[in-house]
């Protein structure tokens, strides 16, 4: 513990553990520690056992439901882009040797009532029965632009600069009505609210076609991946690459206090009475709760059924978006679903989440409406925490704070924190050009 570190890591839940494979890949000193004796923080995965501990005191939990060990419930459900950022990272560190992916089988959207799939391409969109005859070739003439826009190629631009013209100017050329633009900004975009329609239109074309390239990736019925045995697996193989380059790991170590200077500098950490000295200190919010502020809550409930999602042509792992406007509030809902499939849940089970921005106090009414697509359910448990930013000056006080999980079950917004932060602790940006098409993150089966 008396050594010095460039960067001692609080807490292993996964943008921590990302964060410290990261850095130590590219030469940094990095010591990690932890006060739970599990990895995953807040991300961890629970087996039948420790959820009905977590939710239900000294009960135990049915037999019916199978063997504990053959469950992996995610506290933080994601999937990943195909083609996305966080896959990007797993290639450049080379974390997809411990890991096993395989596709997911659906994505849907929510609207006027019922549950549609997301079309993504021009194909698609003709199909669709989220839209009448014209509206659909309107749309199709949309996803062609899309798919063929080249920021390099002036020709595939339509004379439009999406440097300068905003999304919803875009849009408007293709006349699409408000349904439409709700299904595409939100399921397809992956957009949490509609602030992106008055923001440049790069963003949301980018956004777009990642989407259509995931799809494109594994010819799936989705742009999604998951890792075999939940994601639980990530932080762990994250700490394996940070120990192969040197990173030390330090579980269960009660209290972890970040000691300051008389100037407010962040200079050390200090557990049973020894001090490690640092340079930078990289943590979740629980490690340093006096320099957060909390900036929303997040309702989940988690479900155990015995049958797939009705109405997503009895896919074994989905993402169902709600978007904010078909509920009529101001937070999209989202239903995430998987099973034996993905070795998360005995043969015949699956674990669905309904989860959302809590908007009110009474979170599981405002569940409803995605706990009611769901069908019958086994079990349900009902989870809330509150969301939280760091509130501190990074320079002033060298302590680097991740956000929580937000409500959304994609990693898109998990990634760019990392990105973000990594930026920050090292002052570069970090380089993903990876070739995905010569390197495969998944395990297809």
């Amino acid at each position: 513990m008396d050594e010095e570190y460039d960067v001692i890591v609080l807490g292993t839940g996964l943008k921590e553990c990302i964060l410290s494979g990261i850095l130590s890949v590219n030469g940094l000193k990095v010591l990690h520690m932890d006060r739970n004796d599990y990895y995953g923080g807040e991300s961890t995965s629970l087996n039948l056992n420790q959820l009905w501990k977590r939710f239900r005191g000294d009960d135990k939990p049915p037999e019916n439901l199978g063997s504990s060990k053959e469950y992996n419930i995610d506290m933080i459900p994601k999937f990943m882009m195909a083609n996305g950022a966080l896959v990007r990272v797993l290639i450049h560190t080379n974390v997809t040797k411990y890991l096993n992916f395989k596709a997911v089988d659906g994505s849907f959207v929510y609207n006027k009532g019922k549950i549609h799939k997301v079309p993504a391409t021009d194909v698609e969109a003709l199909k669709s029965p989220l839209m009448g005859l014209f509206e659909k070739r309107r749309a199709r003439k949309f996803f062609i632009y899309v798919q063929d826009y080249d920021e390099n190629d002036p020709k595939s631009h339509e004379k439009m600069d999406l440097r300068k013209v905003t999304a919803k100017e875009v849009i408007s050329k293709y006349g699409l009505d408000d349904n439409t633009v709700d299904f595409i900004g939100h399921a397809l975009a992956m957009y949490t609210d509609d602030k992106y329609l008055d923001k440049p239109a790069l963003d949301f074309i980018k956004k777009m076609k990642l989407y259509a390239e995931s799809l494109a990736r594994f010819q799936g019925g989705s742009p999604y991946i998951y890792p075999l045995y939940g994601l639980g697996e990530l932080p762990q193989a994250f700490a394996r690459l940070s120990a192969v380059y040197g990173g030390t790991y330090m579980l269960n170590k009660p209290e972890c206090k970040v000691e300051f200077d008389e100037n407010g500098k962040a200079f050390g950490v200090t557990s049973e009475g020894e001090t490690a000295k640092c340079k930078k200190v990289v943590c979740d919010p629980s490690y340093l709760p006096d320099k957060v502020g909390t900036v929303g809550k997040v309702a989940r409930a988690i479900c155990i059924m015995s049958h797939p999602i009705p109405n997503t042509s009895d896919s074994h792992s989905v993402q169902v978006i709600l978007p904010q406007k078909q509920l009529g509030r101001k937070s999209d809902m989202y239903l995430f679903c998987c099973s034996y499939s993905h070795n998360v849940a005995p043969k015949g089970k699956y674990i669905a989440f309904v989860t959302t921005e809590a908007e009110t106090d009474n979170p599981e009414m405002e569940l409803k409406p995605g706990i009611e697509l769901l069908g019958q359910v086994d079990e349900i448990f009902f989870d809330a925490y509150d969301r939280y930013e760091p509130a501190n000056k990074q320079d002033d006080d060298n302590c680097f704070i991740s956000t929580s999980y937000d409500a959304t079950t994609h990693f898109e917004s998990t990634v760019e924190d990392v990105i973000a932060m990594y930026s920050r602790i090292t002052g570069k940006n970090l380089d993903l050009t990876v070739d995905l098409s010569a390197a495969s993150a998944a395990d297809e089966e």
